[in-house]
């Protein structure tokens, strides 16, 4: 495994919480999340399976919280088989480098996040001047740097098949970042959404604090392509899912996912994008 030492800038604490952090939900008898102070990591595989796979790797120092939520799940001296990634920002990616060194798991991105994954580019830096609440104007305390886990990132298979779980497929999402992808089953309608799709207002600190549930677009403060992201809700609405699993917010089902999807595409302008931000074109969403 050859990987650089992590920016300095992905060890600090990030000052955010709600009151689920912490907590976890089985949303099947084999998927299970839990909440990283804002954001979701995902487990999936049944507890008495030595074959389970992890869906992102939380906040900045998250590898001690995750891992004591493997052992009580899955056992002492359990990995996963592999950990999937929705898109490689900071808080989906916090605790990878201490996990995959104690692990020596791979871990797979879609190919326009390996940049980002491999010490060859930044993302774009938060916009603190978008239109939102007191979490988009911290945003400048998060940090955009990409980290380089060398050998032990690699591409998500080309047919949209997922690694390890043969009934799952990735969904190409992008909008929030290039490469974002999103996760489904359709067996059972289960949808990882990651941030193309989330079920809390993320800019706000209040509706974040208390976790207030609602179908929203991604983070405002990190989307930088709002024509993208609304193709991408369209397609993920389109699925029709029965429960989905966000980046931030709780799991959401039946009626009340299914109205929020409709609604978010129907009034994406209204409901998800900013009025003003440096990322905002408005002549581009057709």
């Amino acid at each position: 495994m050859e990987q650089n030492e992590r920016p300095k800038e992905h060890h600090k604490f990030i000052p955010m919480t709600s009151i689920t952090s912490g907590g976890g939900i089985q949303v099947k008898e084999d998927v299970y999340y839990y909440t990283d102070q804002i954001v979701n990591i995902g487990f999936i595989g049944h507890p008495s399976s030595d074959k389970w796979v992890l869906v992102d790797a939380g906040l900045p120092n998250a590898a001690p919280e995750i891992k004591s939520v493997v052992v009580d799940r899955f056992g002492r001296n359990s990995k996963p088989a592999a950990i999937i990634l929705t898109h490689a920002h900071f808080d989906h990616v916090g605790g990878l480098y201490d996990l995959i060194q104690e692990w020596d798991v791979p871990v797979y991105a879609h190919e326009l996040e390996l940049p980002y994954l491999q010490g060859e580019k930044d993302y774009p830096e938060p916009d603190t001047n978008v239109e939102g609440g007191m979490l988009a104007k911290m945003s400048f305390l998060y940090p955009h740097e990409g980290i380089d886990l060398g050998s032990s990132v690699q591409p998500l298979p080309s047919n949209q098949r997922v690694p390890f779980l043969d009934d799952w497929k990735w969904l190409h999402t992008p909008g929030h970042s290039p490469g974002h992808v999103s996760f489904y089953r359709e067996s059972d309608g289960l949808l990882f959404s990651g941030d193309a799709v989330i079920t809390v207002r993320q800019d706000s600190l209040h509706k974040v604090l208390l976790q207030q549930s609602e179908v929203n677009g991604p983070p405002r403060y990190l989307t930088t392509d709002w024509q993208a992201a609304w193709e991408s809700a369209r397609i993920l609405a389109d699925l029709k899912p029965s429960v989905m699993i966000s980046g931030h917010g709780s799991a959401m089902e039946g009626d009340k996912l299914t109205k929020g999807m409709e609604r978010l595409v129907r009034e994406f302008e209204k409901v998800a994008v900013p009025d003003f931000g440096k990322y905002i074109d408005k002549g581009r969403l057709h």
